[in-house]
């Protein structure tokens, strides 16, 4: 690691005492338990920036040493770690195809390095694609109890099938099993990415694929055979990809305990991009059926696709039924291969959220929140008073070094304020990369990025990645909330305890960086203004 300035060390070394604290407290909303443990505050070490790397290369988000990146798939928990795999292409951009990697952590937020689990290209059937892995805890497979069965799309000539693969080593290898696939592609074009949980009220597994416009429901009683229970069929979201099925109690209250059917989706005919779309309902063993009410996006920035989610099995059913983790992939295929990331490619994964079922405005809102354990990187914080938001700023404010940090943001618009627009802008000696904001008369947050050192240096970028992204929250008694977690080439902004979350990549341009808070005309208040430098994960 590089040697950081004094000034910084004499800080850090002050505030242990204090963030070993804070980094046991769990987020708003977070339940008790082991998902809510956070690790000790980091050493001063920990903030360094790793020798050679990359400008863009990410400070605590999930990314390959080298090569491609794509779907992240469910982990799982085996013994205290957590076993967590991604799409990866060692051949990439030469060859084709992908296989799974994988890594382990302790709190879903440090992570090692485990290498290929699965590989592509060894029983004859294609490239390893998305899937899900689940232990078997009653050796309902028959490959032992506890024994770790995954089942993922394997594409060959263009024909997607399902296989099996299963780990006695809890994780670290598979066998493909000896009469794959499982499930043999019926003459459809798009018939992918199983996710499979299981159902114990019904004592059965269930499987919800991706097939085209439609989510196909199928059930299991040993995760080798499969039979076609119902399907639900969503338009006007182009064809679907990495759906998911789980429940959670509406607003904390098991009487309203709540099923959740998700798919990555395309929201181009709503004026949206890519992303996650979600609809609430009720499943009785066969079917899903939707609640009437129009689907909602888990997150609304640019980058956020193929998310999974998942609950901790040590935890009390009341626990894991309030709250569950999620991570998506931070990239969208309209510009994916089109990055300035010279030594890895694919993007990145988001962090590992925290999300809740609760009532907004109404209806029934996944609502996200950093993991808790992210509290365990943060280094002391700087902070300001209240001040005024003007055209040409609000005076100097904290900048952390380096370029992984957090800031946390208060905005009002009170009764003697004429403004309307307030404009975190951030930036470097050579001018704004990248502003988040919100616009009080049209209630809703926003991430700018057109120009940054991806939009202002590749002319061949789709014009998707210089668009504007926008989401209604409403201010909280004129006031509004913002989380942001900059990294070195990602935002994430979480609006009003994550009522609303926008994710975007930023490839910031070169220069020394600042922050500036100004409002676009008129005048708006800053309540309060804090930011953390971020330690390093990997």
């Amino acid at each position: 690691m590089k040697n950081r300035r004094t000034i910084w060390i004499v800080l850090a070394a002050t505030a242990v005492a204090v963030l070993v604290a804070v980094a046991l407290v769990p987020a708003t909303g977070s339940p008790p338990g082991p998902q809510s443990q956070a690790e000790p505050a980091p050493t001063v070490s920990a903030f360094g920036r790793a020798e050679g790397a990359s400008e863009f290369r990410p400070s605590y988000h999930i990314t390959p040493g080298k090569h491609w990146m794509n779907d992240p798939q469910r982990p799982i928990l085996l013994d205290g770690v957590w076993h967590y795999y991604y799409l990866y292409n060692a051949g990439y951009p030469k060859e084709n195809g992908t296989e799974w990697y994988h890594l382990t952590s302790t709190d879903l937020v440090h992570w090692k390095e485990e290498g290929v689990a699965i590989s592509k290209y060894k029983n004859g059937l294609g490239d390893i694609e998305t899937g899900s892995a689940v232990v078997d805890h009653d050796n309902s497979a028959g490959f032992g109890k506890g024994a770790v069965i995954a089942v993922m799309t394997q594409q060959d000539q263009g024909i997607q099938r399902q296989s099996l693969f299963y780990s006695t080593d809890n994780g670290y290898s598979f066998t493909a099993y000896s009469q794959n696939p499982v499930m043999e592609n019926p003459g459809e074009p798009d018939w992918r990415d199983p996710k499979i949980i299981r159902d114990e009220a019904h004592g059965q597994w269930v499987m919800a694929l991706a097939e085209g416009s439609k989510i196909g429901m199928y059930t299991s009683p040993d995760l080798k055979n499969w039979r076609y229970a119902s399907g639900v069929e969503r338009t006007g979201l182009g064809t679907l990809e990495c759906p998911d099925l789980f429940q959670l109690d509406l607003d904390g209250d098991p009487a309203k305990r709540t099923w959740v059917l998700a798919a990555s989706a395309n929201g181009s005919e709503e004026g949206f991009t890519t992303g996650v779309a979600y609809w609430t309902g009720e499943w009785d063993g066969t079917r899903f059926t939707p609640s009437g009410r129009p689907h909602q996006w888990l997150d609304a920035g640019s980058d956020f696709y193929a998310a999974v989610t998942w609950d901790d099995p040590r935890l009390s059913e009341s626990q894991r039924m309030s709250s569950r983790h999620a991570l998506g992939w931070m990239n969208n295929w309209a510009y994916a291969r089109q990055l300035p990331t010279e030594d890895w490619h694919g993007g990145a994964d988001t962090i590992v959220r925290d999300i809740r079922l609760e009532t907004i405005a109404g209806e029934p809102t996944l609502v996200s929140n950093p993991t808790a354990a992210m509290k365990s990187i943060e280094g002391p914080a700087a902070t300001t008073g209240e001040r005024r938001l003007t055209q040409d700023g609000a005076g100097q404010l904290p900048v952390p070094e380096g370029r992984a940090y957090r800031l946390d943001v208060t905005l009002e618009r009170t009764e003697e304020d004429d403004g309307s627009e307030a404009r975190i802008e951030l930036g470097s000696d050579g001018g704004t990369f990248a502003t988040v904001g919100y616009d009080f008369s049209e209630e809703s947050a926003f991430i700018s990025r057109e120009a940054d050192a991806a939009a202002t240096g590749k002319a061949e970028l789709s014009p998707d990645y210089r668009a504007s992204r926008r989401a209604v929250s409403p201010a909280r008694d004129g006031k509004v909330e913002l989380s942001i977690f900059v990294d070195y080439s990602s935002v994430e902004v979480f609006i009003n305890g994550g009522e609303k979350t926008m994710t975007s990549l930023v490839f910031p341009t070169a220069g020394t960086p600042n922050i500036k808070a100004v409002t676009a005309g008129g005048t708006l208040t800053l309540k309060s203004f804090s930011s953390r430098q971020l330690a390093a994960t990997h």
